[in-house]
């Protein structure tokens, strides 16, 4: 398997540079099998593809394999094609009612890639702030997009568009204010309205952070992801796209301020180093501090993480369930304790982390009870054969986790 891993980042830094891969004997077509396996869990097929279907090793592929993951490739494109259209449409429209909403992530990311549509895209992320939510709604159902998910939300608002696979959260805040953990995180971004800029993408122009507010976010947004249960490598392909499209005009000081502010500039090192290591990333280019590179970070336990977690950090229900955990870890240091109840609160988490799976939480916070029930039965379902067996694996992925975060001086 760890050969295969290293296949896989040597492919997938080739893809993000509009490369080819060209291996002969020296990869069978086992290895080759699971390499692609690993691109689709972690939603990068379309890039891998690219870059090795023309390679001698792809032809001892499995047929049907190979044939579905040519069909997938091909769909994806096709479909991030169309809703990247439709929402340049869509941003061309609250343009002419007069709104500057503030594109993050997304189609950002996607167009600094060699084949943007070859980035795939589940949503895009548009934050309005609080001034221009209401009219960014209202021009949003002139659209023709629908409020969907839970309904309206103080932190965000999910939009579908009726007719196509168009899907944007609309974001008052980059993170929600009622988290102990990272509503602060907003203060962190508080100016973003006041120093925009303008990317162009395609033929159009749209308004977004500054390339510095950005960066930070970028790196903030995967340090959130990684606190509850990880994330996938294709976010840090996206911070070392970006590294070296607008390093130069990224205060990297300020950048590291915000992080030692928050706990994550060890994490934010260990990211960057995978992404030297492993994906190209030139330091030297993107202007990256010199005392950020030369600290003495182990990336490999974050590389491991994030490789075993997929695309959403949720590639087995153990990760999904630890991630109480390690919050619970982090809320705990916050409040200067040990994480020592990290295994019962994983088990009877607060209302506000399972808002997302039970709605009916946010106005009938008295229903907990009821919500831990269906919580735990639903998961012993999933493993009824042995549930000891899958408490213990969510304990021992949860105490890994929680070590990395030790590690990187996340909590003490």
């Amino acid at each position: 398997m760890e050969r295969v891993r290293s296949l896989f980042l040597r492919t997938l830094k080739a893809a993000i540079w509009d490369e080819q891969i060209c291996w002969e004997a020296d990869v069978t077509s086992e290895e080759l099998q699971v390499l692609l396996e690993m691109a689709m869990e972690h939603h990068v097929l379309p890039m891998i593809f690219e870059a090795v279907y023309t390679c001698p090793a792809a032809a001892r592929v499995d047929p049907a394999l190979f044939a579905a993951c040519r069909h997938t490739t091909v769909q994806t494109v096709m479909g991030q094609a169309v809703k990247t259209e439709e929402f340049l449409d869509l941003y061309r429209h609250l343009r002419a009612r007069g709104l500057m909403p503030l594109v993050v992530k997304g189609i950002v990311c996607r167009s600094l890639y060699p084949k943007p549509d070859h980035r795939s895209s589940g949503d895009e992320d548009v934050l309005c702030g609080e001034h221009q939510n209401k009219a960014c709604q209202k021009a949003m159902v002139e659209f023709g997009m629908e409020p969907c998910g839970s309904g309206l939300d103080n932190y965000e608002t999910p939009f579908r568009k009726e007719d196509g696979g168009l899907y944007i959260e609309l974001h008052k805040t980059l993170f929600r204010e009622d988290s102990d953990i990272f509503g602060a995180c907003n203060r962190l971004f508080d100016h973003v309205f006041q120093r925009p800029v303008m990317v162009r993408v395609g033929e159009d122009e749209i308004w977004t952070m500054a390339h510095t507010d950005h960066m930070l976010y970028l790196i903030v947004h995967a340090f959130k992801h990684f606190l509850h249960c990880g994330f996938g490598i294709r976010q840090v392909c996206d911070m070392v796209l970006f590294a070296d499209r607008y390093g130069d005009q990224v205060d990297w000081k300020y950048v590291q301020s915000k992080c030692r502010s928050i706990r994550c500039h060890r994490f934010a090192a260990a990211l960057f180093r995978i992404g030297e290591r492993y994906l190209g990333f030139d330091p030297v280019k993107a202007c990256y501090p010199r005392d950020w590179a030369t600290d003495p970070v182990d990336e490999q336990g974050l590389l491991e993480d994030l490789l075993d977690g997929g695309i959403y950090g949720s590639a087995d229900r153990s990760r999904v369930h630890s991630s109480n955990m390690t919050l619970n870890a982090v809320a705990e240091d916050m409040k200067g304790k040990r994480a020592g109840r990290g295994i019962l609160r994983s088990l009877f988490p607060a209302p506000a982390l399972l808002e997302g799976r039970f709605p009916y939480l946010r106005t009938r916070p008295y229903l907990l009870p009821v919500a831990w029930t269906c919580r735990i039965f639903g998961y012993a379902r999933e493993r009824i054969s042995d549930p000891e067996a899958a408490a213990g694996e969510v304990i021992r992925t949860g105490s890994r986790r929680i070590a990395l975060l030790r590690e990187y001086e996340i909590i003490d």
